[in-house]
């Protein structure tokens, strides 16, 4: 199999320890994080990646997309490597909640593949993990 998941996390690390009990790498699946600093090096993504990140905005989805996340899709080639997005959000925003997913799906002509609530439940790391996997499998070599 080859296949990234790329996330984001904020200093809250609640995307990260999603993502760590996800544990993509005993699946095959390289996990590689955009970076919080504006100052870090940038990431270069030259595969094909599934983008996990959480919603920003406090229900105000014109703000729903982290600026780290924007820049990252910026680059050019690593926009054409984007897969699909999963994205978390708190359902105490109503319509806003994980409004960064469908935005970055729209934008980036991919499938939304999956929403979450903060850090997830142990049923949605499951099926997470499994959607990932079984999607990096059937992609072609």
């Amino acid at each position: 199999m080859t296949g990234t998941v790329v996330y984001f996390s904020s200093a809250s690390r609640n995307t990260e320890r999603f993502v760590e009990r996800c544990d993509f790498p005993s699946h095959g699946v390289d996990v590689r994080r955009i970076p919080l600093a504006p100052t870090d090096a940038p990431l270069h993504v030259d595969a094909p990646y599934i983008l996990i990140m959480p919603t920003y905005g406090g229900g105000d989805a014109r703000k729903a997309v982290p600026p780290q996340v924007k820049r990252f899709l910026n680059d050019h080639v690593n926009r054409s490597w984007i897969r699909g997005v999963i994205a978390s959000g708190n359902t105490n925003f109503g319509e806003a909640y994980a409004a960064a997913g469908p935005i970055i799906a729209g934008k980036c002509h991919v499938p939304l593949m999956y929403r979450f609530e903060l850090m997830g439940t142990p049923r949605d790391v499951a099926t997470v993990t499994d959607g990932v996997t079984r999607f990096f499998d059937a992609l072609p070599q």
